[in-house]
């Protein structure tokens, strides 16, 4: 039994801080995982600049609004869920996950949570769970499923070397240098091309 494992923000959406950083003009936003491998230093360190600035969840929403996939992204998901099961493991949060889960045909995605105050203001952030992505593929593979992951970033590197398979899409320069024994790809035709192969 194989399950496919992908994250979510750089493979298969726009990364959602980026595209905040941009949209409010505050360009330290636009650090992400492939930057600091620490979530919780990079989200306790994003929230504190909300706070500064007066920002809260009905603006980044506003944004993720406007997110739409990435071209491709769709027709992938929807072809390699006609050949096996697929579940998107995201360190992402479920208050911003919804409208990106419609764009791409509400595929099951695994993340966190964050805690917002009546006003609005993000106060905080549950994870689901420590190393939520490896210790999910971990899970995985102890009720019986031999995992296939891929990933862009830093906190993905856990669940791709922990896989059967696992594939850098779309990642950086560095993390592709630093990690040569994994294969990465550009395109999601390559991208599915190996899974294929790896479902045998």
């Amino acid at each position: 039994m194989d399950i496919v494992c992908l994250d979510l923000e750089g493979v298969l959406v726009p990364e959602i801080w980026i595209a905040f950083a941009e949209a409010s003009g505050i360009p330290e936003l636009k650090r992400t995982t492939r930057d600091e491998p620490d979530y919780d230093k990079l989200m306790t360190w994003r929230l504190g600049i909300l706070k500064e600035h007066g920002l809260g969840l009905k603006e980044i929403q506003e944004t993720i609004a406007k997110i739409d996939p990435i071209p491709g992204a769709k027709e992938f998901l929807d072809e390699l869920r006609s050949i096996t099961q697929v579940i998107i493991i995201s360190d992402t949060f479920t208050q911003f996950a919804s409208p990106l889960m419609k764009k791409l045909g509400w595929p099951t995605i695994f993340c966190n949570s964050l805690e917002v105050a009546p006003d609005g203001e993000i106060t905080g952030f549950k994870m689901r769970c420590e190393k939520s992505k490896y210790t999910t593929v971990k899970a995985l593979q102890s009720i019986g499923y031999d995992t296939i992951a891929s990933g862009d970033s830093h906190n993905d590197l856990g669940m791709i070397e922990a896989s059967k398979a696992g594939f850098l899409f779309k990642s950086t320069d560095q993390i592709k240098a630093d990690h040569p024994e994994l294969p990465a790809y550009e395109t999601y035709d390559e991208l599915l091309a190996a899974i294929k192969k790896a479902l045998g």
